[in-house]
């Protein structure tokens, strides 16, 4: 009596495939997919599809301050979004501000991203006392605000973009040590692992070959979270006046500087600025909520 064949293996190009049939079944998902693809696009194009050029002070005129939605400029232009309180056209500020927002976060998350990781996976594979104290010197990063630690790195760093990616990068990289980490652990108690060990493999080869690319999918989900987290931070330390310089406005510079003006009635330079964020935000936890799902198997089932 011949016993059954194995099922085999599905190939890799499936897997993917199936996921992104499994993604595009929520109609939230792919509203937020839509919006972020939407907001990335616009911000890549923004020099290009923007009005007017908010940091060439040739095309700011200071008669154009304060003008409502809808109001005519000095130049003829018709400002749709109004103007600020040095004259930009705020569709233009904000598309450059969004610019500077998605750059902040996703820079964020790449560079904090692959040193949390990278730490997680080697704290994982070599145990012992070094992963005793990295995982303690991680609670206790973890055991302190998030703003109160970047306040404190930009005091002591002043302000730039360069600056605010630091020091969220020193604040962001301990969540992702802490979940690779945690996923690394269930992994090196694999068959593969052991097989390793008995090639002696050399430890870089099983850490970033074979090891670390099989933490991928929490990592995806808990980056997609810190997008969205790092740009709120941003915005935050913007509107606290520690983050972005003035010249060049995040969102969060931008509602800062038109929350002055609201109770003037000015509203149009807080409101708008404040709405983009919001729906950014949302789209990037709509995604990334999706592929918790996704990527989770007793979520999914």
């Amino acid at each position: 009596m011949s016993t059954p064949a194995a099922t085999p293996a599905l190939p890799k190009q499936n897997i993917l495939r199936i996921q992104a049939a499994k993604f595009i079944e929520s109609p939230t998902a792919i509203v937020g997919i839509v919006v972020l693809l939407l907001a990335a696009l616009i911000a890549v194009l923004a020099p290009w599809i923007a009005p007017q050029n908010p940091y060439d002070l040739m095309q700011i005129d200071i008669m154009d301050n304060m003008l409502p939605p809808g109001g005519e400029m000095m130049s003829g232009q018709i400002a749709w979004l109004g103007t600020d309180a040095q004259g930009r056209d705020m569709l233009s500020a904000m598309l450059y501000g969004l610019r500077i927002s998605l750059s902040v976060g996703l820079v964020t998350v790449l560079i904090a991203g692959a040193i949390g990781a990278t730490v997680g996976v080697a704290a994982a594979f070599i145990g012992g006392r070094f992963e005793s104290i990295v995982m303690r010197i991680v609670d206790l990063h973890l055991a302190f605000p998030s703003i109160l630690i970047a306040l404190v790195l930009l005091s002591a760093f002043g302000r730039g973009i360069d600056k605010v990616i630091i020091a969220l990068v020193i604040v962001q990289w301990a969540y992702y040590a802490r979940t690779v980490r945690g996923s690394a652990l269930v992994e090196t108690r694999k068959d593969y692992i052991a097989a390793c060990s008995v090639l002696q493999l050399p430890r870089w080869r099983v850490l970033f070959r074979h090891l670390l690319p099989n933490c991928i999918p929490p990592l995806i989900v808990v980056a997609t979270v810190q997008v969205a987290g790092a740009i709120l931070l941003e915005s935050t330390l913007s509107f606290l006046g520690a983050g972005v310089p003035v010249t060049e406005p995040s969102l969060g510079m931008l509602i800062s500087q038109g929350y002055s003006y609201m109770l003037s009635g000015k509203y149009w330079i807080a409101v708008f600025p404040g709405v983009l964020l919001v729906l950014v935000i949302i789209a990037i936890n709509l995604v990334g909520d999706r592929l918790r799902i996704i990527l989770n198997p007793r979520l999914s089932s």
